[in-house]
């Protein structure tokens, strides 16, 4: 791991979810200068209204996040590993908090972009291939047929919100609780 990448500490408890968020959403989030200000930013202003808003700004992906960007990298859980512009799906991208309680990475328009590009017409058959890449010693989930549709099923909202956000230009933030 890079002397720039965050230390999260990843526990498997964590459960995380996909913002398409606006200039705006990008402006204020970004402009509290405290880490702790800005997670309450997140979790008091942000959360609450993406979850009560429109549904396709907003992708859940329950635990499988984990076994997604491992998927998308190198088979490890790193921010700063794997091929752009696969690896910004889930971990990489502008970390907005370092504490090891919250992950936050924000992703521009033009990671959004490319993201939405290269995974728009990924394949199950692909993804399995990637899947299978993953390190077992390293996972804290059980490789196999379950944990793959899991991943799989969840990673498809992950997707549609992807491909959302790059048509109409916004960023796309990341969090997971620890």
């Amino acid at each position: 791991m890079s002397a720039n990448a965050p230390n999260w500490g990843i526990d498997m408890s964590c459960l995380g979810v996909h913002f398409a968020l606006t200039a705006d959403d990008v402006a204020a989030l970004q402009g509290i200068s405290g880490e702790q200000e800005r997670l309450a930013f997140l979790q008091e202003e942000l959360e609450e209204r993406y979850f009560a808003g429109p549904a396709e700004y907003i992708a859940q992906s329950d635990k499988s996040w984990d076994a997604m960007h491992r998927t998308l990298s190198d088979g490890e859980l790193t921010s700063d590993e794997g091929t752009f512009p696969l690896n910004h799906t889930v971990l990489a991208g502008t970390p907005l908090y370092s504490a090891d309680d919250y992950i936050m990475s924000l992703k521009t328009p033009e990671q959004v972009r490319a993201v939405a590009s290269a995974i728009e017409h990924l394949t199950i058959a692909d993804f399995r291939q990637a899947y299978e890449r993953i390190d077992a010693a390293s996972y804290e989930g059980e490789i196999g047929d379950e944990d793959f549709t899991y991943t799989w099923e969840w990673f498809q909202h992950v997707r549609v919100l992807y491909l959302r956000a790059a048509a109409e230009g916004r960023f796309v933030l990341f969090t997971a609780d620890q």
